[in-house]
């Protein structure tokens, strides 16, 4: 998913270098709603375990394989910007110190899996917090999969998008189309099964650690209040 350097040409990396400054910097100012004595710490160990599982490479095709991208799973945990902080801050040290990820193009995989994905991923979450009602595990466990599998296959058509304002390379946009779907329809099996597992046992461990659960308790209180 990580996109290296000459895949799109220098405005379009320098274009979404602007969009992925504003959004990380919306993100900075909104994580203050979210960030409080217990999602401070969660962030760190979202921050880092996406990180170290993004090492993990697990095969989709014949010489083809993926990792998870974390939009949805931290979103879930920590809230919509911080979620997208963590995973900013996992590709900006993955660029600069591991070279995994093109620098130019640090600005269009931040869009892409930061905030895109990260969005995407809150964004169903939220649609389909309804099955957590009376449904346990089972129902936080299907909400975080296909979060996962959303986040995943949108983060690509991100860059399905950013290719065909100004892909370098000369593959046809209707091959990297087709190729990029297919391919991370597949990673976000791999990416919902990860991101499932995870939430459900820090739901079982610690449910007041799960960001959208405190979500959906306030939603509910604010409800309540507001009933005559």
């Amino acid at each position: 998913m990580h996109m290296s350097d000459g895949i799109i040409d220098a405005p379009t990396s320098a274009l979404f270098w602007v969009v992925a400054v504003v959004g990380v910097a919306v993100a900075i100012w909104r994580a203050r709603t979210e960030l409080d004595e217990r999602t401070a710490p969660m962030a760190g160990l979202v921050a880092a375990f996406v990180f170290a599982v993004q090492m993990i490479n697990f095969p989709v095709l014949p010489g083809v394989s993926g990792h998870l991208l974390g939009g949805g799973l931290a979103a879930i945990l920590v809230g919509p910007y911080t979620g997208a902080l963590c995973i900013a801050i996992v590709l900006t040290v993955q660029s600069l110190l591991f070279a995994d990820g093109g620098l130019t193009a640090l600005g269009a995989n931040i869009t892409n899996m930061a905030l895109v994905g990260t969005a995407a991923g809150y964004a169903v979450a939220v649609a389909l917090r309804p099955l957590l009602v009376r449904r346990g595990d089972g129902g936080i466990g299907v909400l975080s999969f296909v979060s996962a599998w959303c986040a995943t296959v949108l983060a690509a058509s991100m860059f399905v998008v950013e290719y065909a304002v100004g892909g370098a390379a000369v593959t046809s946009l209707s091959t990297v189309a087709a190729y990029l779907f297919g391919t991370h329809a597949l990673i976000g099996v791999g990416e919902g099964i990860i991101t499932a597992f995870t939430v459900v046992a820090v739901a079982r461990a610690r449910p007041d650690l799960v960001y959208l659960l405190r979500a959906r308790a306030a939603a509910a209180h604010r409800a309540g209040a507001a009933a005559p």
